[in-house]
């Protein structure tokens, strides 16, 4: 696929993505009895615009995402259906209302998934590779895995990702074998390399599929979504503690790599992608970060605790410098991305 296409599919992607974040923020908002004065589609000059009740409804030229203009948001208003004369609680719930419906799309694009696939994966070890060196190492077929190096196993992608962490070729297994727990110390796996040249495990076993039931696919696209936020989770708490350097973490530009590399592999991989990056925004914005929807909720905690809320333009300035700073930070990486796609 060209690059000038994945840009396109990317935007479309990010596009959808924002779009039902900024949806949730809107629908919540009306329910609340909040104002709002614009909810937009795309960014930019606006093509089209229609007036119903209070809101603005418009069209604008980027297909980027959009926004929700709610009165009373960023500025004291008098308003009593503004944003800052509502209940806390209504307050808390538009915050949050965003990234839930990001953890609510990824939830529905894994039950796609996981509908559209012919069995779905277990835990259990069905059969080994040839040479395989966990087989040497005491693992068994039959073997149900419960746990790697001390974390708990739920689904098939939790085993690919607690190796993926892994940095030696060696892990520390708990399987369920004849109904009982067994700890295996020291499985080994042969090493492989990626193309930026780092090291990770390449899994030589494969794992049972059982026949799909309407429950079966969606606890499976439960947990799978509950799997993929662990893994975003994981992976900032590396990032933060220095496990992950700053360098591998991919900005837009190694994103639109990334999504390149999805769509050469076909739809399922390409919408497990979106499922992602969807719950990858969802979470990212929960964090108490300045700007993001997570920051806002920490200064609604403490108006709740307060009993009063902090002046508005003492926590627009607090934004405003957070906005600043992930701005550098996504040019940072956005130059780590361009580095990395040319010296590959």
């Amino acid at each position: 696929m060209s690059f000038v296409l994945s840009i396109c599919l990317a935007i479309l992607m990010f596009g959808l993505i924002i779009m039902i974040h900024e949806l949730g923020h809107f629908v919540v908002a009306k329910l609340g009895g909040i104002k709002v004065n614009e909810f937009a589609i795309g960014m930019g000059p606006t093509l089209l615009k229609k007036q119903k009740g209070d809101t603005t409804y418009a069209l604008r030229l980027v297909p980027i995402g959009g926004f929700v203009s709610m009165e009373g948001e960023d500025e004291d208003s008098p308003d009593p259906h503004s944003f800052g004369q509502r209940p806390i609680w209504i307050r808390i719930f538009v915050v949050i209302a965003g990234a839930a419906m990001n953890l609510i799309l990824g939830f529905v694009i894994l039950v796609i998934l996981t509908s559209t696939a012919k069995l779905v994966p277990t835990t259990t070890v069905a059969k080994f590779g040839d040479s395989s060196l966990s087989a040497q190492s005491g693992l068994q077929v039959g073997d149900e895995i419960h746990a790697i190096n001390g974390r708990r196993v739920f689904i098939a992608n939790d085993i690919d990702f607690e190796l993926m962490r892994d940095k030696d070729g060696k892990v520390d297994m708990a399987v369920r074998r004849d109904g009982k727990l067994v700890e295996l110390n020291g499985v080994e796996f042969s090493m492989a390399k990626d193309d930026s040249g780092n090291q990770y495990i390449s899994r030589d076993f494969w794992v049972l599929g059982v026949e799909k039931t309407v429950g079966g696919v969606i606890k499976e696209s439960a947990l799978w979504t509950v799997s993929v936020g662990k893994m975003v989770w994981v992976s900032l708490i590396d990032l933060v503690t220095g496990n992950v350097p700053i360098s591998q973490v991919a900005g837009p530009i190694g994103t639109i790599d990334v999504i390149d590399q999805a769509v050469g592999m076909g739809w399922e991989t390409t919408l497990s992608m979106l499922a992602l990056l969807t719950i990858n925004v969802g979470i990212f914005n929960l964090l108490p970060i300045p700007a993001l929807d997570g920051g806002r909720l920490v200064f609604l905690l403490i108006e709740a605790v307060r009993r009063k809320p902090i002046p508005a333009k003492y926590e627009g300035a607090i934004h405003a410098v957070g906005f600043l700073l992930l701005i550098g930070f996504m040019l940072f990486v956005s130059y780590s991305d361009i580095t990395r796609i040319f010296t590959r």
